[in-house]
């Protein structure tokens, strides 16, 4: 069973910074697309960016310039830089991985971590 654990989330102002981080259990081989996704109240779940294993990403247009996604292969951990935040980031933050190979051969598909929240202040 593979398990993401997310950490980083919190309270802060507007124009400050957050750094989300994610980590994948033990006896990984390989993690395909690692990503961020965040949910509003009242909104539906949606894309913040994505990180191939070969380190191309891409944003959602709201968070260009702003955030920054990035990935450990060897620690099969992913992370969100968020600068600048604004009060519209408010969310619950999700980590996701598209595909995994464990060192079993076994691939698990459309992992996603429990969430951790962000709650930027005005």
């Amino acid at each position: 069973q593979v398990q993401l654990v997310e950490s980083g989330g919190g309270l802060v102002q507007a124009g400050g910074s957050l750094r989300l981080s994610c980590a994948a259990s033990a006896n990984i081989f390989s993690i395909d697309v690692m990503g961020w996704y965040r949910q509003a109240p009242g909104k539906q779940r949606e894309l913040v960016a994505t990180i191939t294993r070969g380190d191309s990403t891409n944003y959602a247009e709201s968070v260009k310039g702003r955030f920054t996604i990035s990935r450990d292969n060897g620690k099969n951990t992913v992370y969100l830089q968020m600068n600048s935040l604004k009060p519209e980031d408010t969310a619950v933050y999700y980590c996701n991985v598209d595909s995994v190979l464990d060192y079993n051969g076994r691939n698990h598909r459309d992992i996603w971590g429990q969430g951790t929240q962000v709650t930027v202040s005005s």
